[in-house]
């Protein structure tokens, strides 16, 4: 907690104190630009700090003016920029405050059960061999010391960790796209020999066989596949660039322009295999237009069976997308059941595009005649019904899903979880702190509720004797073997827990030290009752066997933690408390005054609220939303293109129908309203299914894999019909708009 120098503000900080050889690497960048050890130095005023702006703009503070810590006042000198090593400190809720090691230890912050962790940066003159050799030796003679060493391949295994799953899901949302750009490709395809059905017609009636047609447009669509790939290319290796000038403060990027190869080769060969996957029936249908196209213009031919080895064709072609795709992920788990779910899509939106046309063709006559002809276009042959449910349907729902999952994630930490939650953790209170503690807070908040815990920090270290890290861990398990972690005794079961197996062990225990452990952690830790666990504690090395497994409420934001001993483990160890007040209907200005006189009476311990921390959190899931849905934005792209491709495929019988309907009588103003009609009935279809599957998959992620309460959002199952509408009508009218006004005399004379 630093407060400012007349205590009448104070603000928790993230305190990093560093000494005289730091940084080992990269530069620390201050305001102003001077050397740290400068800025941090002892002067006749005092240490210096310098401090994140956040935590001066919280204090009211600035350069120049003194802080406190603990008791001691330190002098502002300068506000930070950047950090060399910020990425491998790990994430922090609090704004950053550095010191000197020198001013740390002179404040009396650290002491025996204080939550510090302390960092070794070494600098090694050979890297690759000197790393081996500097651990092995570490661990043979500090066999307890129970810390973690990393190289800078690994400095920060958590953001590593979450910049994978953003690759992944990334890859995911390519997929996708390629799934629905495979469909524009074949409505690209299929508008593209809709145009030559007369030069086809003209080389049957010369004599060409079927095989040698096939081959002819198949080179044609190739050569433009090969034209587009190579601009998707240029354009892709040119946004590398980009991207990383707007990383740079966030994650490490390479500077200037780096061209990756592989990738880019990759990237190709997905796009002539999906052209080859998708255009192989159409080409395969080509083969059957009759020469009789010479002398007159057919609207519709209706659906032909091809050749069997052209379905032969596109099978193989659709497993080599597939195995391309499985192969050249980095989660190939991932990426199977991605293909298997997005083969499962395909059928079912295919069986909804049926059960629409089926259900228009049902429906009971209407007096409009604009409408009537929208309906009867849905169920027509050649309708686009097949093609917009397809192009829009997954696109969609990705967003909806997202929309929901993250609309559902900030109404619980902002709902549910903060009704839940205590007003107030307090961290670090001393056992000599602890009586003077409670008096403060039953008189600051005389009707709160007050839960202290004892607490100790320790970092499992081996299951049954075997080395943590050399087991498969399942990964939603590895924050558990991440760092030091929380741990108590407690005589008597915890009140918001419940037995899952095994039994509590009895009043005034005196046995070998035993462990209850979090019932859901430990199935994906794969332990039963019975087994050890080895901590170190205090440089100590603890070995306890489970005599229990516990339901934990992680949600209540209460005092919960993955193990708990039984107090013989630790007795007469030091350690620290920790203390939770709960004092419903308490305003910000009863929360300052808590903060403030705890914080005035007890320097040393560190005060949090619950509220600002879920804040903290709800703005980063907001924002990592935003970045999700940008990219997921790239699967509606390319389904209006693909509806594009649709409207252009299909635009010849729409001419057809267009002049015939004009010739009857019907003005261009009925037609347009008929188009209106038949795009905002496909668009109203696709959302509703894109709604359905988006809540179906929004419910099992919230409840089945988050372990959260779901509901549902009106407003974004209005913004999803509202852009299903607005895509299909705008693209709709746009690629049609062409067709009312066609001339009669040359249709009609074809006809």
């Amino acid at each position: 907690m630093i407060r400012s120098e007349d205590k009448s503000n104070q603000a928790l900080a993230e305190l990093k104190a560093v000494d005289g050889g730091y940084p080992l690497y990269g530069t620390f960048v201050s305001e102003p630009d001077r050397p740290i050890q400068d800025l941090l130095a002892k002067g006749p005023d005092g240490f210096g700090v310098v401090a994140a702006p956040l935590l001066l703009d919280r204090l009211g503070l600035k350069v120049g003016d003194k802080v406190l810590l603990a008791e001691m006042p330190l002098v502002i000198r300068g506000t930070i920029v950047s950090e060399p090593d910020a990425l491998s400190d790990g994430f922090s809720f609090a704004p950053r405050l550095v010191v000197s090691r020198d001013a740390l230890l002179e404040s009396g912050l650290v002491k025996i059960g204080s939550l510090v962790d302390n960092f070794y940066r070494v600098k090694l003159d050979d890297p690759t061999l000197g790393r081996r050799e500097l651990r092995k030796e570490a661990e043979e003679k500090f066999p307890q010391a129970g810390w973690s060493v990393r190289g800078a391949a690994n400095a920060a295994p958590a953001l590593t960790e979450n910049i994978d799953r953003f690759s992944e899901f990334l890859t995911l949302v390519g997929l996708a796209a390629l799934a629905a750009g495979g469909v524009g490709v074949a409505n690209a395809v299929s508008a593209f020999l809709d145009q030559k059905r007369q030069v086809i017609a003209s080389f049957k009636s010369l004599g060409a066989p079927g095989h040698l047609i096939v081959m002819i447009y198949m080179i044609q669509i190739l050569s433009i596949a090969a034209i587009a790939i190579l601009g998707g290319l240029i354009v892709g290796g040119a946004v590398t660039p980009i991207a990383a000038h707007f990383l740079q403060g966030y994650v490490p990027v390479p500077a200037g322009f780096t061209v990756y190869p592989v990738a880019l080769g990759i990237a190709a060969l997905f796009g002539f295999l999906t052209t080859i996957a998708f255009s192989i029936l159409p080409l395969g249908r080509s083969r059957l237009i009759r020469a009789t196209e010479l002398f007159r213009s057919q609207s519709h031919d209706g659906w032909r069976l091809v050749p069997w080895r052209y379905y032969l064709a596109a099978a193989l072609a659709f497993a080599a997308v597939a195995l391309l795709a499985i192969f050249s992920s980095d989660n190939r788990f991932i990426a199977f059941v991605f293909i298997v779910a997005t083969s499962a899509a395909f059928l079912v939106l295919r069986l909804v595009a049926a059960g629409v046309s089926a259900l228009a063709r049902r429906v009971p006559k209407v007096h409009s005649p604009a409408l009537r002809l929208a309906i009867g276009n849905i169920h027509r042959p050649g309708a686009l019904t097949s093609s917009v449910v397809l192009s829009l349907g997954l696109g969609l729902t990705l967003l909806a899903a997202l929309a929901l999952i993250e609309g559902n994630l900030r109404s619980n930490l902002s709902g549910a979880m903060a009704e839940k939650a205590p007003n107030f953790f307090f961290v670090d209170i001393q056992s000599r702190d602890l009586e003077g503690f409670r008096d403060v807070v039953k008189e600051t908040a005389p009707k709160g509720e007050v839960v202290e815990v004892p607490m100790l920090r320790g970092r499992i270290l081996a299951f049954n004797g075997e080395d943590v890290q050399k087991r498969q861990i399942d990964p939603n398990a590895r924050w558990v073997l991440q760092g030091d972690r929380g741990i108590t005794y407690a005589e008597n079961l915890p009140a918001n827990s419940t037995l899952a197996d095994g039994n509590w062990w009895p009043k005034d225990y005196r046995g070998e030290p035993l462990v209850s452990f979090s019932a859901e952690e430990a199935g994906e830790l794969r332990l039963k009752v019975g087994d050890t666990v080895t901590v170190n504690v205090l440089g100590r090395n603890i070995t306890a066997r489970i005599a229990n497994f516990r339901n934990v409420e992680w949600r209540s934001m209460s005092i919960n933690f993955v193990m708990v001993f039984s107090p013989n483990t630790f007795q007469g160890a030091p350690h620290a408390w920790l203390a939770t007040l709960t004092a419903p209907g308490a305003s910000p200005d009863d929360d300052a005054r808590v903060m403030r006189d705890i914080t005035n009476a007890f320097p040393g311990i560190t005060s949090v609220r619950v509220k600002d921390a879920l804040d903290v959190a709800s703005n980063i899931v907001a924002q990592i939303a935003v970045a999700i849905r940008a990219a997921a934005s790239i699967a509606i792209v390319v389904s209006v293109l693909v509806l594009a491709g649709a409207i252009a495929a299909g635009n010849r019988a729409r001419i057809h129908d267009a002049v015939v309907l004009k010739t009857l009588g019907a003005r261009r103003a009925m037609l347009a309203r008929a188009y209106l009609y038949e795009y905002f009935l496909l668009g109203l279809s696709a959302s509703v299914f894109a709604l359905a599957a988006a809540t179906a998959a929004a419910w099992y992620v919230m409840i089945e894999i988050m372990d959260l309460p779901f509901r549902f959002l009106p407003g974004t199952a209005l913004s999803t019909v509202a852009v299903a509408l607005l895509v299909t009508a705008g693209t709709g009218l746009v690629g049609t708009w062409s067709v009312l006004g066609q001339k009669a005399a040359p249709v009609l004379r074809e006809l």
